[in-house]
């Protein structure tokens, strides 16, 4: 069997380094950017130094920048764009080409649940993350006939230490609050998004888009 190669968009954050580790384990060659990529032109030359790429996570994180709307400032709402959103469509633009040519390829975008419902004080954040989550169920449709799966995991409180670190689990209004808003009581664990990537990455997923 040919090894296949992942990339990891911004590996030492948010959900990279469990995704990273994930992958290493079921033998995937790795490559793991670990800095920001918010033009496009670093998005086409890492796609560029990498001779191919089988599996993108498009793993990409930022502050909420929290207040409600009327003290929401340009500057913030543009950042979230320009480090959530257009990176997003960077590096999937970047690496669509060469899988369509092989017509194979898994694309992972790791985002976030706050859209679906709503976040009050984060309309800013929730707006871009909720343009990454169209982007990607968009392009999962566009892409499915390729024999190319398009998946977001939008994902909340789960164990990383961009949203919700270590030093957090012991603060107990923190805790109260998970109690009474997550179903399971509890954050979970970082390794359970690191298994749902696997499976979404995996080749006995050929049906899921979305």
């Amino acid at each position: 069997m040919v090894k296949r190669t992942a990339l990891i968009t911004c590996a030492d954050q948010y959900m990279g380094p469990a995704i990273k580790t994930k992958f290493l384990a079921l033998g995937l060659d790795v490559v793991a950017a670990e800095s920001g990529l918010l033009s496009e032109q670093a998005a086409n030359e890492l796609v560029a130094s990498v001779e191919q790429i089988d599996i993108l996570v498009d793993n990409f994180a930022e502050a909420p920048m929290t207040g409600p709307v009327q003290s929401i400032l340009n500057e913030d709402w543009l950042n979230l764009f320009d480090v959530l959103v257009h990176p997003s469509m960077y590096i999937s633009r970047a690496v669509v080409p060469q899988m369509l040519a092989r017509k194979s390829g898994k694309i992972i975008a790791v985002t976030s649940a706050a859209p679906v419902k709503g976040l009050a004080n984060n309309s800013a954040y929730s707006a871009a993350r909720g343009a990454q989550n169209a982007f990607i169920k968009s392009i999962g449709l566009e892409l499915a006939r390729s024999n190319i799966q398009a998946n977001a995991i939008a994902q909340n409180y789960i164990n990383n230490q961009t949203y919700y670190p270590n030093e957090i689990l012991g603060n107990e209004k923190f805790l109260d609050h998970v109690r009474r808003h997550v179903p399971t009581g509890k954050i979970g664990a970082a390794e359970e998004t690191a298994e749902l990537a696997a499976y979404l990455a995996g080749e006995n997923c050929r049906h899921m888009v979305g």
